[in-house]
C-alpha cells in the first residue's frame, strides 16, 4: 500500500481520544472535567470539526500520560491526509530554478512569464535548439570542461544560448577574414577616445562578424565568447560586466584572436568557449587561451614598452608618467593602467587594481545604438 493510499485512512484525532476514553471507561463529561474545561470544548474536538491546538494537546498529554507531540502528530497526519494533493507542476518548477535562474531570465524577457510549466519548459528547450529537457546542458547532467580546465555552469550554458539565440537573427554579409584583419588594423586608432568604440560594431559587421553584447547572469563572471553558427558564421559575444575601455578592449582582441584561429570551428557549441575571469597573467591555461591572452595584451600596449618603464620608475610610477606613457603608446590612460596594474601583480605580487583606477572610464553607453545589446533593462528583439 503506498504512502499516499495510508494518508488518506488517517483518522481524526477525536476517534483516538474516543478509544481512550472507553478503555479507561471515561465519559466525555468525565474528561472535560479533568481538562478544567466545559463540554463545549470537548464536543467540537470528539466529532471531528476541530482539530487538537497545542494548548490541548499539552492539557491532553497530562490527562492520558502521553506526550503533547503525540497529540499534535495525531492532528498533522490528519490535516495532511485531507489536503488537496500540490500541483505537480511545483516539482517541475522547482527543478528548473534549482539549475537556472529562471526568475532572472523570465525578467529579462528570455522567456514569457507563464505559470503554465509546460510552456515554460517550451520555451527552455527553444534556448537551447533542442526537442527534449534531457538534452538541454546541465539541467540532466553535470558536464565537465575539456581537460578539466574548469567545471562549466549552469549560467554559462544560459548565456552563451542566449548569445546565441540573438545571433542567429542577425544578418550580416559573408565573413571575410580579409575585411576581419583590415579592421583590426582600424582598431588601432580607436584606442585614444574611449568615444571611438561606437564604430566597433560596424567594423565587426562589415567583416562578416556577428557581435552581441549580452548583460551576463547574477553570480557569473562572464566576459565573453568567439563560436561558430556554422563553418562561415562567426559570433563574438560579451558582457562589459566591469564596463571598462580596460577590460573592454582586452576581451574583444581576445575573442578577435579566438575568431583569426578559427578556435571551436569544428566543435558543437560548449561553455568550454565562454571566457570566464580572463587574465593575461593567469597559469595553466590551454593553448589557444594562452594564444589569445597573448595577442590581447600586445594589442592593448607594447609589453616592451610597459616592461621597461616598470623597470625604470616602479614603485614610483607617478600619475604624469604614466600619462606621459600611454601618449608616447597612443593608447588610452585606461588601459595603460589597467595593463601596468595586471603586471604589478603578476611580477611583484602587488594588488593595485585602485591604482590610478579614475582613468578606466566606462565605455558600455558608447555601444548604444550601433551594438546588438540584451540586458540592464532593455532585452533584444527575438522570435520567442
Amino acid at each position: 500500500m503506498s504512502i499516499a493510499s495510508l494518508l488518506k485512512e488517517v483518522p481524526h484525532p477525536g476517534e483516538f481520544i474516543r478509544d481512550e476514553l472507553e478503555a479507561r471507561g471515561w465519559a466525555q463529561r468525565d474528561l472535560a472535567y479533568i481538562l478544567g474545561v466545559k463540554d463545549q470544548a470537548i464536543n467540537p474536538i470528539m466529532s471531528g470539526k476541530r482539530g487538537i491546538s497545542p494548548d490541548m494537546a499539552q492539557s491532553l498529554s497530562k490527562a492520558f500520560g502521553l506526550s503533547a507531540e503525540y497529540f499534535l502528530n495525531l492532528q498533522k497526519a490528519y490535516e495532511l491526509s485531507t489536503a488537496r494533493e500540490a500541483d505537480p507542476s511545483i516539482e517541475r518548477r522547482a527543478k528548473l530554478q534549482s539549475v537556472y535562474p529562471i526568475r532572472e531570465m523570465i525578467k529579462r524577457n528570455w522567456f514569457e512569464e507563464t505559470q503554465d510549466v509546460s510552456l515554460l519548459e517550451t520555451q527552455i528547450m527553444r534556448l537551447f535548439q533542442t526537442n527534449s529537457l534531457d538534452q538541454v546542458p546541465c539541467l540532466a547532467h553535470n558536464a565537465k570542461k575539456g581537460g578539466d580546465y574548469r567545471e562549466t555552469t549552469p549560467l554559462e550554458w544560459a548565456w552563451l544560448f542566449r548569445v546565441r539565440q540573438i545571433a542567429v537573427e542577425m544578418v550580416v554579409p559573408n565573413y571575410s577574414e580579409a575585411k576581419l584583419r583590415n579592421g583590426l588594423s582600424e582598431f588601432e586608432r580607436f584606442l585614444v577616445d574611449e568615444e571611438e568604440i561606437r564604430h566597433i560594431p560596424r567594423i565587426l559587421q562589415e567583416s562578416g562578424v556577428r557581435f552581441v553584447v549580452v548583460e551576463t547572469l547574477p553570480k557569473a563572471n562572464i566576459d565573453g565568447v568567439c563560436f561558430w553558427l556554422d563553418g562561415k558564421s562567426p559570433v563574438i559575444g560579451m558582457t562589459c560586466r566591469h564596463d571598462r575601455i580596460d577590460n573592454f578592449w582586452f576581451v574583444l582582441r581576445h575573442e578577435i584572436e579566438h575568431l583569426l584561429n578559427k578556435d571551436g570551428q569544428k566543435e558543437n557549441l560548449s561553455a568550454d568557449m565562454v571566457d570566464v575571469d580572463l587574465d593575461p597573467e593567469a597559469q595553466g591555461l590551454p593553448d589557444e587561451e594562452v594564444r589569445a591572452n597573448k595577442a590581447a595584451s600586445h594589442f592593448c600596449a607594447d609589453q616592451e614598452a610597459l616592461e621597461s618603464f616598470m623597470i625604470r620608475k616602479y614603485p614610483y610610477m607617478s600619475e604624469k608618467d604614466t600619462l606621459g606613457l600611454a601618449r608616447r603608446l597612443q593608447r588610452h590612460p585606461g588601459i595603460v593602467v589597467g595593463q601596468l596594474q595586471f603586471k604589478m601583480n603578476a611580477e611583484y605580487g602587488v594588488n593595485k587594481y585602485n591604482w590610478l583606477a579614475k582613468h578606466k572610464v566606462k565605455v558600455r553607453q558608447f555601444l548604444h545604438g550601433s551594438a546588438t545589446i540584451d540586458g540592464w533593462g532593455d532585452p533584444a528583439p527575438v522570435s520567442l
